[in-house]
């Protein structure tokens, strides 16, 4: 079974108003100036990455093809936008045909991206792509920054396992789109469900403290925890006493015990103390997992500690601290008239501030060392550097309106873990810097 094509509640039936009013009026203009269907370019980047990272990591793709495929305007919408008075009739009748007809390429989902680096382009009339901004730069913007999060998390991990927890401190959707990046970062699991029938990624759980409270006892909740879940539950032992919870816990499950969690306290000292004990009790199999408003900075002062599981929320679906990536949406070429033989000509914002762009259509490749580790993210307009041919990072995505690049979330999570590892040892460092790889024009 494929949860993607049941139409689950994490869905919706149109993508067409996820998107800011001045593109539909834009449009309108573009329509009765003539300009509407002259090709264009557009192409998603970011000036700089989040403060002190070193660098991005590539999310939502998979969700920006199924936004451009339900990118639809049906007669509710229509008529919306008509009581409104948003746009005039002929561009109404426009947008009630509208189906994108162009091409898209882009950094495959997972692949790491540096500022300047071409991660989305979008091809085709004006009109059809200046559409797609906002819902392509929503997904990309969220998926990217909790991905991020989420690979920093596992570099600080060093292996260990890491739970998704943030359901609760998210809207209920970016929960699971939340889910998604966290996997495709470097997650085990979630504690999601719908994450998990949407895109099939392991689910865990098992009680929280209000489980403990409504019982007579501890060990009466333990018992009752056990008795359903089998001796290979995790108890979570901090609500009241833990070192005789512990005791509890092993006196009821026996060594079978699967795991404890601990939620409070100092995690670093309470999670030694855990582990002598349960080994003192013949529990050495028992895995210890500790939760508690974590971040990567928390996970990675536990190294040390006996610790065989992170569960994260808070940080994690916020983007430990930079919930967005602030990318972009650009014109960057455009024909001169609405021929389809009409030249592209570069276009370009100039402004201050640091708001400028470079014009053109771009590829990108990244240059390795002579041990084979990246060294450089090079950036180019139309004509493929020698020795670079091989190395290009774009991929086709949708080919005249055709989504030709869907792949298991397993293949994207994969190509993360490949993509981080192929960089300088420096891009797992946590403290702040720069980008690991500079970017070059060429």
């Amino acid at each position: 079974m494929n949860p993607a094509d049941l139409g689950l509640p994490v869905d919706v039936p149109s993508t067409a108003l996820f998107t800011d009013q001045y593109e539909l009026t834009m449009l309108q203009a573009a329509l009765k100036s003539g300009t509407a269907d002259r090709r264009s370019v557009f192409e998603v980047f970011t000036r700089r990455l989040p403060e002190g990272r070193r660098y991005g990591v590539v999310a939502g793709t998979g969700r920006v093809l199924d936004a451009v495929e339900n990118f639809r305007f049906d007669a509710g919408l229509l008529d919306f936008l008509k009581e409104r008075k948003i746009v005039d009739e002929p561009t109404l009748r426009w947008l009630a045909s509208y189906r994108f007809s162009g091409d898209i390429w882009g950094y495959p989902e997972g692949e790491v991206y540096f500022p300047g680096s071409p991660i989305l382009r979008v091809e085709g009339t004006f009109a059809e792509c200046v559409l797609l901004e906002t819902v392509a730069l929503s997904i990309l913007n969220h998926d990217s920054a909790i991905a991020a999060a989420a690979s920093r998390m596992s570099t600080a991990a060093g292996g260990r396992r890491l739970i998704e927890m943030g359901a609760r401190r998210t809207h209920e959707l970016a929960a699971v789109a939340s889910a998604r990046a966290a996997y495709i970062g470097g997650f085990n699991s979630t504690s999601d469900l719908a994450a998990g029938f949407r895109y099939a990624i392991p689910t865990v759980g098992t009680s929280a403290h209000a489980f403990t409270l409504l019982h007579d006892s501890e060990r009466d909740a333990f018992r009752a925890q056990v008795d359903s879940l089998g001796r290979g539950t995790t108890l979570l032992v901090d609500t009241y006493d833990v070192a005789e919870a512990v005791r509890t816990a092993v006196d009821i499950a026996g060594p079978e015990l699967g795991a404890v969690r601990i939620d409070s306290g100092d995690l670093l000292l309470v999670a030694h103390r855990v582990r002598q004990q349960l080994d003192e009790l013949g529990a050495t199999g028992t895995k210890i997992v500790v939760t508690s408003d974590l971040d990567e900075y928390a996970i990675a002062s536990l190294a040390a500690a006996p610790v065989d599981a992170y569960g994260v929320g808070t940080q994690l679906v916020t983007g430990s601290g930079h919930p967005t990536c602030s990318m972009v949406y650009k014109l960057v070429a455009r024909s001169v008239s609405a021929d389809p033989r009409a030249p592209l000509v570069p276009v370009a914002k100039k402004s201050l501030g640091g708001k400028t762009s470079i014009g053109g259509r771009k590829w990108a490749a990244r240059r390795l060392d002579a041990d084979g580790v990246a060294e450089a993210e090079v950036i180019w307009v139309d004509t493929v550097p020698p020795g670079l041919a091989d190395r290009q990072l774009l991929v086709e995505l949708v080919k005249g309106g055709e989504v030709v690049a869907r792949e298991p979330l397993d293949a994207v999570r994969e190509r993360h873990i490949a993509a981080r590892a192929g960089l300088p040892i420096s891009a797992m460092q946590l403290s702040k810097g720069e980008p690991v790889l500079p970017t070059e024009y060429v």
